[in-house]
Parts: structure tokens; sequence; C-alpha cells
């Protein structure tokens, strides 16, 4: 028997772009909780957390600039400072704003920097987890096309069985008319019909 070819889904999807697979709900009906295999549940989960990581950055970073925003108007508003009580009050408020401010700037070149980065691992992650499923799903289709074949030949080899047997019944129902039409010519009618009691009887 030819021996399979090992096909190279690793080769086959690289630099393909392809969609991300957890938000494809065809793909949760092919892999449920209950039928996942422990590799895909491992690069699942390994592209959530990814996910997940450029959704906390995003949204701190919306959080970052908009209280950046608001330190910067702050600073705006105590930029009249004075020798006096309130002067000092507003010239401290200010120092801490401007500290604040660029404790905030690194925040977000951090977070920016980041986020440059956290596509391609999700494109990464994405890729390993599409072609174990793909390897897997292939698994399947080869194993079912094998089982389907199987059936196919057993269905057959059934039909050819049942074709038989039928032939056999209807041959034994014709001679069953021709015994009994022989003996109800030869013996009569109420003679059969008495012996047709007496074998139910036995029967029975």
């Amino acid at each position: 028997m030819r021996k399979k070819e090992e096909i190279d889904f690793a080769k086959i999807f690289k630099g393909k772009k392809v969609p991300i697979v957890v938000l494809d709900e065809r793909w949760h009906q092919l892999f449920p909780d209950y039928d996942k295999p422990n590799q895909v549940k491992v690069l699942e989960s390994n592209l959530n957390e990814v996910i997940k990581q450029q959704g906390k950055l995003t949204n701190d970073l919306k959080d970052l600039k908009k209280l950046k925003n608001q330190l910067m108007g702050e600073i705006i508003t105590h930029m009249d400072v004075s020798d006096t009580k309130e002067g000092k009050i507003k010239e401290k408020k200010l120092d801490q704003n401007q500290r604040l401010i660029r404790e905030i700037g690194d925040k977000i070149k951090e977070a920016e920097n980041q986020l440059i980065d956290l596509p391609y691992q999700i494109k990464e992650a994405n890729e390993q987890l599409i072609i174990e499923s793909t390897a897997i799903c292939y698994k399947r289709l080869s194993d079912n096309t094998e089982k389907i074949t199987e059936i196919n030949q057993w269905i057959k080899s059934i039909r050819e069985q049942l074709k038989i047997k039928i032939l056999e019944k209807q041959d034994m129902e014709m001679k069953n008319t021709d015994i009994y039409n022989y003996m109800h010519d030869m013996l009569g009618p109420e003679l059969l019909q008495e012996l047709d009691e007496d074998i139910k009887k036995g029967l029975n």
C-alpha cells in the first residue's frame, strides 16, 4: 500500500493572510471544548492571551493619553505662579504635574512600542493554531473517508446478501405454493384443512 505523503502545513500557511480563528464561530463548532485536543487548547490559550494583552494595552494607552491631556490642561491653568502662598501651591502642583506627564509619557511610549510588536505576535500565535487545527481537520477527513469507504463496502456486501436472501425467500414461497396446490388437489380442501389445523396445533 502506498504511504501517504505528509503535508507541510507550515510551508503552506507561511506568509499567508489568514483570519483570527478564535473569532470564527465555525472553528469553535469544529473544536468544541469537550472534544478539543490538548495542543489546540494550549495554542488557543496563547492566542487569546496575546489578543487580550493587545486590548488591555489599547485601553491603557487611551486612558494614559486622556490623563496626560488633563494634566497638560492643569499645567496651563497653574502657569501664573507667584511668591504668594497660593503661587507656591500652584508651583508645587505644576512640578508634580510635569513629573507625572514625564512618567505618563514614558508609559505611553512603552505601550506604543508593545502595540507595534503585538500584531506580529498575534499573527504568529494564530498561524500556529491554524496549522495545528488544519492538520487535525485533514486527519479527521482522512479517517472519515476511510471509514466511509469501509461502510460503503459493508453496505454493498449486505445488499448482495439481501438480494440472495430475497431470492431464497421467493423460491421457498413458490415451492410452498406448489406443494400446497398439489396437496389441495390430491387430498381435497376438507382433508387439507384438517391437516392444517393439526399442524398448527403441533406448532403451538
